[in-house]
């Protein structure tokens, strides 16, 4: 394997003249230059990442930590992070934690000693204490979806999307709405739950805790909390899922059930993710502009790397949109959508 010596003996220049070439830390003539990528060229030789980054203190590379690379959500943000990253230059590692904490805090220790520079945290599972080491070493953090003082954040507007998904069941004539929300121990998508409350406390509808039910994200558990919201005494007329997989677990178990969607049940879910407008019926979901999203915290973060940002702890709120689709109808009319047949509307949330 070629040698930084190789290169500077075949140009005949010395090795520091030749680091000066890769690295652009000091003009180099033309004629110098040429000859030194004439050399390169010919060694195929290969600079270390891992030697530069030592030598400049950056590496051009940043990670993105996530609870589910399987789960589209994370996957399609994921997209729009790595497509700006690498446009803008850098590599993208994705560590998938599993919601492990143990194997998330493995990973950061990776990151630490590869040298990163910067970090997109995805995950509520583990709190701020999990981050501390990162930014101890002086590597920036922005987070998505979960909200730690004193860092910067991307946030989605969970409240308002809760709230409107709730209210569109609401304007459909549903006074029985029932929520599926994630897990317990998390808190960063608490915000839809609320949104939830506050939509049914606006309309004069006490909330029944017999219809809020707990899931872990996935379409099966969404499946297992529908089967226990229609062995209650009263069921519900519609669901609220907090995303789109709990939902397409709800329309999936009701199918099985023989109960038709949305003629006797209406299903909303939250994200938007690919799969949502092409399972059977197409989902009504609130939509997060997943691409978009993904590029804002990865310019966010490239800004911090970059000193473009202040010292002052920045933090910008998503807004969500209502896609209506064909798995919500008005109370007791089959196939109806709030005047919406065969197609989508697109109603705009703001932010608040």
């Amino acid at each position: 394997m070629a040698t930084i010596y190789d290169v500077a003996r075949i140009a005949g220049v010395s090795i520091t003249t030749v680091s000066h070439v890769l690295n652009g830390t000091r003009r180099v003539s033309e004629e110098t230059k040429n000859r030194v990528l004439k050399a390169i060229d010919q060694l195929g030789y290969q600079p270390s990442g891992l030697a530069r980054a030592l030598v400049r203190q950056e590496s051009q590379t940043i990670a993105l930590i996530v609870p589910d690379n399987a789960n589209p959500f994370y996957a399609e943000l994921a997209r729009g992070i790595e497509n700006h990253g690498f446009a803008a230059g850098f590599n993208v590692f994705l560590c998938n934690s599993d919601q492990d904490p143990v194997k998330e805090r493995a990973y950061l220790n990776m990151l630490i000693s590869k040298r990163v520079d910067g970090v997109i945290y995805m995950t509520g599972e583990t709190r701020r204490g999990q981050l501390q080491p990162l930014l101890a070493h002086g590597i920036p953090v922005v987070t998505f979806g979960c909200d730690f003082s004193g860092i910067d954040a991307i946030i989605i507007d969970d409240v308002g999307g809760g709230c409107a998904a709730t209210g569109h069941l609401l304007a459909l004539g549903h006074r029985r709405i029932a929520c599926i929300d994630g897990p317990d121990q998390e808190t960063d998508r608490a915000g839809r739950v609320d949104g939830y409350l506050t939509a049914l406390q606006m309309a004069g509808i006490a909330p029944d805790p017999a219809l809020i039910v707990t899931g872990d994200w996935g379409c099966a558990s969404g499946w297992r909390a529908t089967e226990d919201l229609m062995k209650l005494p009263v069921p519900p007329t519609a669901i609220f899922a907090c995303n789109d997989l709990m939902a397409i677990g709800a329309m999936s178990c009701l199918h099985e059930m023989g109960i038709d969607v949305p003629g006797r049940i209406s299903i909303i879910g939250f994200d938007d993710i690919t799969l949502a407008r092409f399972c059977s019926p197409p989902l009504t979901t609130m939509a997060t502009p997943m691409l978009e999203a993904g590029q804002r915290v990865c310019q966010m973060l490239l800004d911090r790397i970059g000193g473009h940002l202040g010292p002052e702890r920045q933090q910008i709120t998503v807004p969500v949109v209502l896609h209506i689709r064909q798995s919500t109808a008005l109370l007791g009319r089959q196939g109806a959508s709030q005047g919406v047949t065969g197609g989508m509307a697109e109603m705009p949330l703001r932010a608040g």
